[in-house]
């Protein structure tokens, strides 16, 4: 049976406030939750059995997708009582697997859109007989990554952190989230503590002179860690750039149940969530409407993302800003700049420009 680990816990503070209610891998892009897209990824390339390491808001998971049925996969919850790290939220989660001590185990991170074949990493790492196989990227400006150079049989030569002078950037690949672990470099992970895979495991292994291999694929991949790139996100896949099994690539998605009038314009990716409404007139632009969300007459949305039942009033601009569940912004407001409203928040009639949490 092939396993997976999907690494879950994190709070996704960037992404709040849409993240106070739900955690950052079940936000949904595109209509369905980041977790759920990389489980059907997963599921054809073999793998048959995910386990989920959760710790931030668990219960969201095991109410969304429960045992993975409706998945076509078994899926089980390995719950942190406080977070672990990586390396210890993979070693916590390994009391659930049933794979053998040589047997591979696919690691992802869970707030990760990527294209890789996980299927070809799989079987890389088998043909290897690697202690671990990584998937790495190339970004073009690598400074907010430790760097993962290899040499040219694709072994890792070392761990480097983020480079903080030009010289320091040795290379342009970074560690992408994907991994496929040997089980017993798993078990051998210390437990019950704090670990990072990258300062801890991965350097035991290269000074044991054990084969981690980083194989650079340039296929999609996005981390979705921020609301542009979560937007972005979303967009990418509505408009076919980021990998969608069965979507057919469109302008703009409207979800079941929700109403758009004729005389709005729908672009760039934009995803209208189930139930919402969009007004006459009302531009929205590479952006998200989450379920209920409201747009009235007039609005303009653009690079933004609109919660859940939130209600944006006739008038209003919202530009690259992010508004929490359930918030109201009042007509003649205007939202820009990296704006953040939180939920449950009324902004009254203005004219001063926001850009600024709220």
């Amino acid at each position: 049976m092939r396993e997976a680990i999907l690494l879950v816990g994190g709070q996704g503070t960037r992404l709040r406030p849409l993240t106070i209610a739900t955690p950052k891998p079940m936000l949904e892009v595109a209509g369905v939750p980041v977790t759920v897209h990389q489980i059907e990824r997963l599921r054809s390339a073999g793998i048959e059995r995910v386990i989920l390491g959760t710790s931030y808001r668990a219960d969201v998971f095991a109410e969304g997708l429960g045992d993975g049925s409706d998945l076509g996969v078994e899926i089980l919850y390995a719950v942190e009582d406080e977070p672990l790290g990586t390396g210890g939220a993979i070693r916590h989660a390994a009391d659930l697997l049933v794979s053998g001590p040589n047997d591979p185990v696919a690691v992802l991170n869970g707030d990760v859109l990527s294209g890789v074949d996980y299927a070809a990493l799989i079987a890389g790492h088998i043909a290897a007989d690697a202690a671990v196989t990584l998937h790495l990227t190339r970004v073009p400006d690598p400074r907010r990554y430790g760097l993962v150079p290899t040499d040219p049989h694709g072994r890792v030569l070392e761990f480097r952190e983020k480079p903080t002078t030009p010289e320091e950037i040795v290379t342009d690949q970074i560690n992408a989230g994907c991994y496929i672990f040997r089980r017993s470099v798993i078990d051998h992970i210390p437990s019950g503590r704090v670990v990072s895979v990258e300062r801890e495991t991965f350097p035991a292994l290269l000074a044991a002179d054990e084969l981690v291999r980083g194989v650079v694929d340039d296929a999609y991949w996005l981390d979705l860690g921020t609301p542009q790139d979560f937007v972005r996100g979303s967009a990418d896949l509505v408009l076919g750039h980021a990998p969608w099994p069965g979507h057919d690539p469109v302008d703009a998605l409207v979800l079941d149940g929700a109403v758009v009038d004729s005389s709005a314009r729908l672009t760039g990716g934009s995803c209208v969530g189930r139930g919402a409404s969009v007004g006459r007139n009302a531009q929205v632009s590479g952006s998200v409407l989450l379920d209920g969300a409201q747009v009235g007459a007039g609005v303009r949305v653009s690079s933004s993302v609109v919660g859940a039942g939130a209600v944006i009033e006739d008038g209003a601009i919202v530009v690259d800003a992010v508004i929490g569940d359930r918030a109201r912004i009042k007509a003649g407001n205007e939202l820009c700049a990296g704006a953040r409203v939180w939920p449950d928040v009324i902004l009254g009639p203005t004219s001063v420009r926001f850009s600024s949490d709220v």
